[in-house]
Parts: structure tokens; sequence; C-alpha cells
């Protein structure tokens, strides 16, 4: 693994464009729409700037990733050979945040030969600051985190389920027979990501994400006891900017159940 900036600073970059942003408060807010139908906000190219700018001045040497690049930008960052890159979603959970719903983050993961080397999500609503160095535990503000250890069954968890981005017999069943006792959907990839690390969800199902809605959160819910991988049980890596599926629960054992209701649920399978 290759050099890590300190933790503490990306933390302190993260939180002051937050502060100088706005960002903290939830109200209704102008839009805009880009190519892919998603919605954007000024305020998300302001993070972005902010943010990369900082990361610029203090690691000239890494290159910078964001949501807001255009895609042939991101694709000659990905695809170079070797070396470490930043990717930053500057607000996820955009349209939370137009409408005045408290629910979205900003995510910062530093990405080394296609693998999370560090993780930093912030919730500027309920200022949590969830982080991750890989191979020295996850964090919440500060304080060890860790999925609980104890057994759960599968009929008792809470789920969070984005149904839009599921087809066919697998989304029919989520919602005829589901096999937890209770699902959500809050619409902030990057938190959802850490509310599964904190065991507020037990059970985590997308469809399709970007690299930079799943690679700090991933890495938070695996430094702290959870596991994850693709519908097809492949790795999460960072090596594409494609959309990849995400099975994810709040430890191994559950995920190994979960993702096996999905595969024998899953006509595509």
């Amino acid at each position: 693994m290759s050099s890590i900036p300190d933790p503490v600073v990306i933390q302190e970059i993260v939180t002051d464009a937050v502060r100088i942003s706005g960002l903290r408060q939830p109200v209704i807010r102008d839009t805009l729409f880009k190519d892919d139908g998603s919605v954007v906000t000024s305020t998300d190219h302001l993070l972005q700037d902010m943010i990369s700018k900082s990361l610029r001045q203090r690691w000239p040497d890494i290159p910078f990733m964001g949501e807001e690049m255009e895609h042939q930008q991101q694709a000659e960052i990905v695809n170079r050979a070797g070396g470490q890159f930043w990717a930053l979603d500057p607000l996820d959970g955009t349209t939370n945040f137009t409408m005045g719903f408290p629910f979205y983050g900003i995510s910062l993961a530093l990405i080394g030969d296609g693998e999370v080397d560090l993780g930093v999500v912030y919730d500027p609503v309920r200022d949590e600051l969830f982080h991750a160095v890989r191979g020295c535990g996850a964090y919440l503000n500060g304080q060890l985190l860790q999925t609980r250890g104890e057994m759960i069954s599968l009929d008792l968890c809470v789920a969070n389920v984005d149904l839009k981005r599921l087809v066919g017999q697998l989304a029919e069943r989520l919602v005829r027979s589901p096999p937890y006792r209770s699902q959500r959907n809050l619409g902030s990839c990057v938190l959802e990501w850490c509310w599964v690390a904190a065991g507020r969800i037990q059970l985590y199902l997308h469809g399709g994400q970007r690299m930079w809605d799943y690679a700090a959160g991933s890495l938070i819910l695996r430094e702290a006891g959870g596991a994850c991988s693709t519908l097809k049980g492949t790795a999460l890596n960072c090596h594409m900017l494609t959309k990849r599926s995400v099975v994810a629960a709040v430890n191994e054992t559950l995920y190994k159940e979960w993702f096996q209701w999905i595969r024998e649920n899953d006509s595509r399978n």
C-alpha cells in the first residue's frame, strides 16, 4: 500500500468545505439536470472545486477525479497504470438536498491500484464523520466503529433497498415476499453504506452505483466488520467507471444468507 496522507487533514479539508458552502442547512434549492437525468446544483460544483483545490495544494502528485468532471477526464485518471488518485462525490443525495430532506453526504476516497486505501464520508446535517484506512479500522467521530457481532436472523433485519434499479423477478419478490422485517430507501448511497457500518441498517441492496458512490463507504463497512460484493459475487474494486450492483450486510454470516436469498430469487442467475 502506498503512503497514506494524514486522515485528520483529509477530514478537515472536507468539513471546512462544507462549512464554507453552507451545506449544513437543508432548505429547498434550485436545481439543474445533467444529461443522464440526475440532479445537480451549484453547491455540487462549489464543493468539488474547493476540495479539489485543497487536495492539489497539499498533494500535487495525486490526480483528482470528481463526479462533476467530464467522463473523458474521469476515464483518463482511472485507466492510468498504477499510482493513486482521489475519488470525490461532492454531494450525494442531491435530490434530498434540493427538497430539504435532511439526508445527504460527501464522500472522498483515496484509491491505489484499484483498492481503496482511505475513505471519508461526512454527514453535515448530523455532524457525523466516518472514516477508515485500509487495515486500520473504521471510525465515527473518532470512536472505533464495529458492526454488531452478535447473530441476527434475516427475518428481523432492516434493509435499505433501491427498488428502481432492480428488475424482473427479484424486484417483484422483494415487494411481495421480502425476507426481512422492514425496508427503507434513504436516497444517499454514501451515507447508506455508513449506516450499515454503524448497525442502523443490517442489509443493503442497490442495482447500480458509480465508483464515487461506493469507494469510501465500502471500505468503512469492511473495516467495521461488514461484508459486500456485487450481485454476481465479485469484489467492488475501483478499476472501472461503469455502474456496479451492491449487496452488503453488517457481518459475513448475514451477508451470506442475504446473498443466497437474492441468488435464489433472481431469475437472471
